[in-house]
């Protein structure tokens, strides 16, 4: 291989060289097969390594130069050079700075250089002494003389050119920097790196490479901000108003004077010549066709347009001949067309025919062709008369028409016949007596089956015994100072006189000293009988529970006035229902869960919860009259138990949102249930656990409902409006026949404080009258 040389002003001389040199660079691939990547990334030694091959290249191409006896001259090109003289002339640039890096059989072709490069351009790097004394050239940096109007375009990261980084993958490297050093590969992290890198993800991670540095791709705090926006469906320029205030172009100040007194100009007089060069093209394309003009939509038929029309003459009946008698138009007589034989320019011809053959039946003018016969005799018999026929048959049997005559029944008829409540009486109607003595709302009231006595508990914590044929109070009994009385009931039966009253979480049992010394001391006898079953110990050998209830004497000053038992219940007490025998009584505590309803023995002085979990909030509960059943009304349910057998017999569902109280007839097969949604209902227990009736006669809540237990069909209701609505409810014993449920009065005349009215209500065992506690803190007999 020889080495063209090309000299300045002349040809080029070129000789053969007596052996190839023999040059290995610093990066070339043998250093890689023999395993020299110790250090790879040591810029030091990196450097020291450069300049000792740096070095012998020189000398070995100084002495092939001197054998051969021949001045050549350095020409740079494409980053290679050749030595001039053995020696490096800073004046021709980069070519002559380095040795000869590549042999003479791979050399490139010189060409001529241009002559403005012997004067000399101003150089770019400065030469200074490394720490071994050689020459060691800095270029400057480069200025790219950026003009771009686009401000925010992102600087370049990317120093290395526009080269793929898969070039370097088998190198350590990827590119060089302008010195010539070489630019490290970002070192990438183990698989547990990068597993704990993938777990704590940095603000601003993507998981992806940056394509032009090789380093991993990360979001600004501006870039993700605009990606919140875009992804919340906001404009992605910060600061950007989509509603700006509105800018009045016109204000509403009127101005006196004209904002110019110039005359007017001379050209809103003149007709305009641009007007006028648009109004000859508008011309010209009309002329032309290119402008059409307007037409007015055709007319739309009745149907499109929505008329409906109707046929006046449908059920025509014959009427005789009448001026305002309008009869119906007749169907217009036969024409031409129509007859056997038409005349010939009603005939029509082969194409005629053929294009009427050819056509679909609906969209032919004419169900019909004219045809011509010579006489009547030789018309044929209608060929589609078998096919009518047949559908209008089949029409029939499908779909088969039958006059169904209007039944015209009067509405009146179909309700039920009610009798009258003047045939009904006796009912409570009039106001006979106010009991006042309480101060604040009273809550509870009761008569006691004798029927002589009345008694009464409220706000103030007090229980009052009033007589009531003439309203005279005859006992009291403080027996909280704080708590109010929820509840007072009396025990049933005349063969003691025990009332039983409950505050906040306590129930008692009173003997009042107002009746005769006997009756009392045997009350006295009937409530004491259970301490001497509690003191046997009848649990002996049992483990010892937590007690539903404790038993206790009240104290010395409350026993003297009466008091003579104190139960403390684990919740505060809404409902007392006793047992028609007066053996049993049970209690109601809402707020409790387990320990909601207890049914209490007073002749052991015996707590027992019968509801380890209760569905539902328990409202009320009541013992059945006759049989051993045991209800209990939840928020919109009603259960009843058999004690005996000890097991749910039936769910009532009365519908209602939220059960307030619940009486049974003393029959027992029907029960009326309010609510605090306004309705009253009567069940039929042997006919469905659905309500038989509802009664929506009040404007607010029903707080307790109350049937007469002394055989009169009555049963009333006392409501939040202040009102007492009384009912006739008569049931018989033929099941055949329903119960017979009419309103008969509504007693007015208790005040409705704080959004109350009427809390309670009681019948008398055996009058039909009935008292009823308000609010008000009256009491109030109705006669």
């Amino acid at each position: 291989m020889s080495l063209p040389i090309t000299a300045r002003k002349r040809k080029a001389v070129t000789r053969d060289s007596p052996e190839a040199d023999e040059v290995v660079l610093s990066d070339s691939g043998s250093n890689f097969e023999n395993g020299l990547l110790d250090g790879i990334l040591s810029q030091d030694e990196d450097e020291d390594e450069y300049e000792s091959d740096l070095e012998e290249d020189i000398d070995d191409y100084e002495n092939q130069t001197e054998s051969s006896g021949t001045d050549v001259d350095e020409v740079t090109m494409d980053g290679l050079s050749l030595v001039h003289g053995g020696k490096a002339d800073p004046s021709h640039g980069l070519g002559q700075m380095l040795p000869e890096f590549v042999d003479s059989d791979v050399q490139k072709q010189v060409t001529d250089m241009d002559e403005t490069s012997d004067k000399g351009d101003d150089s770019n790097y400065r030469v200074t002494q490394d720490a071994n004394g050689n020459p060691r050239y800095i270029y400057n940096s480069i200025d790219p003389v950026y003009d771009s109007d686009d401000s925010d375009a992102p600087a370049t990261a990317n120093t290395i050119g526009n080269i793929p980084l898969s070039f370097y993958d088998s190198y350590p490297h990827i590119g060089y920097d302008i010195n010539g050093k070489r630019i490290s590969r970002p070192a990438k992290g183990e698989a547990l790196d990068a597993l704990l890198d993938s777990i704590d993800v940095p603000k601003g991670w993507t998981g992806l490479t940056d394509p032009a540095t090789g380093k991993p791709l990360e979001l600004s705090q501006e870039e993700l901000e605009v990606l919140r926006r875009i992804q919340m469906n906001e404009v992605p320029e910060e600061g950007y108003d989509m509603y700006p205030p509105t800018v009045e172009y016109f204000t509403s100040k009127t101005e006196i004077m004209p904002l110019s007194a110039a005359p007017e100009p001379k050209r809103r007089f003149v007709p305009s010549k641009h007007e006028a060069k648009r109004v000859i093209k508008i011309v010209q394309a009309i002329r032309e066709g290119r402008i059409l003009p307007y037409k007015p939509p055709a007319e739309a038929d009745e149907e499109e347009q929505g008329l409906k029309t109707y046929d006046i003459w449908a059920n025509e009946a014959p009427r005789p001949d009448h001026p305002m008698n309008v009869p119906a138009p007749k169907l217009p007589p036969p024409g031409y067309d129509e007859s056997y034989h038409p005349p010939p320019e009603y005939l029509p011809d082969a194409l005629e025919k053929k294009a009427w053959e050819e056509a679909d039946e609906e969209e032919r003018a004419k169900e019909y062709l004219p045809t011509n016969h010579d006489s009547l005799r030789k018309v044929p018999g209608y060929e589609k008369f078998l096919k009518e026929k047949f559908e209008r048959c089949l029409d029939l049997y499908l779909a088969p028409r039958v006059r169904r005559n209007k039944l015209n029944i009067d509405p009146e008829s179909l309700l039920p016949k009610l009798p009258s409540p003047e045939e009904l009486r006796p009912f409570p109607t009039t106001c006979a007596i106010i009991f006042r003595g309480h101060e604040g709302r009273i809550r509870s009231l009761a008569i006691d089956p004798s029927g002589v006595w009345l008694a009464s508990g409220g706000d103030d914590g007090t229980i009052r015994i009033w007589e009531l044929l003439t309203g005279r109070q005859v006992w009291s009994v403080r027996l909280d100072d704080i708590d109010a009385i929820n509840v007072v009931r009396w025990r049933p039966g005349s063969d003691a006189f025990i009332l039983s009253a409950a505050g906040n979480e306590n129930l008692y049992l009173i003997v009042p000293p107002i009746t005769d010394p006997e009756t009392e001391a045997k009350s006295r006898e009937v409530v004491d009988a259970g301490w001497g079953y509690a003191a046997n110990g009848s649990t002996n050998g049992a483990q010892k529970k937590e007690p539903a209830a404790h038993w206790a004497r009240p104290g010395s000053r409350q026993e003297d006035e009466g008091v003579l038992v104190k139960i403390a219940l684990r919740n505060t007490i809404k409902v007392i229902s006793w047992h028609r025998r007066g053996e049993y009584f049970a209690t109601v505590s809402p707020q409790g869960q387990t320990s909601a309803v207890a049914i209490h023995t007073l002749s052991k002085h015996l707590t027992q919860l019968p509801f380890r979990k209760l569905k539902g909030l328990a409202q009320t509960a009541q013992f059945h009259p006759l049989k051993p059943i045991f209800f209990v009304a939840t928020q919109r349910m009603i259960r009843s138990y058999d004690l005996s057998k000890q097991e749910l017999l039936k769910i009532i569902q009365p519908g209602a949102r939220w059960i307030s109280s619940f009486d049974l007839h003393p029959g027992g097969d029907n029960l009326i249930v309010g609510s605090y949604d306004k309705r009253l209902l009567w069940h039929d227990l042997d006919l469905s656990v659905r309500p038989y009736k509802t009664l929506r006669y009040h404007q607010k809540a029903i707080r307790a409902v109350k049937f007469h237990q002394g055989g009169l069909p009555l049963f009333a209701d006392a409501s939040d409006d202040g009102t007492i609505q009384i009912f006739h409810g008569k049931v018989v014993g033929d099941l055949m026949e329903n119960a017979t449920i009419v309103p008969l009065k509504v007693l007015r005349g208790h005040q409705v404080k704080r959004e109350l009215g009427v809390l309670d209500i009681d019948w008398h065992p055996r009058e039909p009258w009935c008292v009823s506690a308000g609010a008000d803190g009256t009491c109030r007999l109705w006669t």
